[in-house]
């Protein structure tokens, strides 16, 4: 398995808009849900939701999410990692970063309860099904 660095990883996951998110329920159970994504240099990945969604309320309860970006030319991106509700500075630069990627993010601001969550990634994947060699690489963080 060979590595790839993170600009690399960086340039994958901001060609791409959307990712799906899975948390774990209170009960156990497993829940997905298709979101809008925005990426920094640092691999942070950035979304926002009402807060009263039950995504939400799984991610409050237990921040442990799996994500899964693109598959496009049969490329994809799998991370594991840890979310939280960034506050003050970093809920600054989550919204500089994501206002960059969803223009109309400005215009979420009025909707009642919307939030933005950061996911911090602890492992990550990408899957290069067209390479004869190395078709997953991991990225140390």
């Amino acid at each position: 398995m060979t590595t790839l660095a993170k600009a690399e990883l960086h340039e994958f996951i901001s060609r791409h808009r959307y990712g799906v998110v899975a948390t774990t329920h209170a009960d156990g159970s497993s829940q997905s849900a298709l979101v809008g994504i925005a990426a920094s240099p640092e691999l942070e990945i950035f979304f926002d939701t009402i807060g009263d969604t039950r995504k939400a309320q799984n991610l409050r309860r237990d921040p442990r999410i799996s994500m899964v970006i693109g598959w496009d030319n049969e490329q994809s991106v799998q991370l594991e990692g840890v979310a939280d509700e960034p506050k003050g500075a970093g809920l600054a630069t989550l919204k500089l970063v994501y206002y960059a990627a969803w223009p109309d993010g400005p215009a979420r601001e009025s909707w009642p309860g919307i939030t933005w969550f950061r996911v911090r990634p602890r492992w990550v994947r990408f899957s290069d099904f067209n390479r004869a060699e190395g078709a997953v690489r991991e990225i140390e963080l």
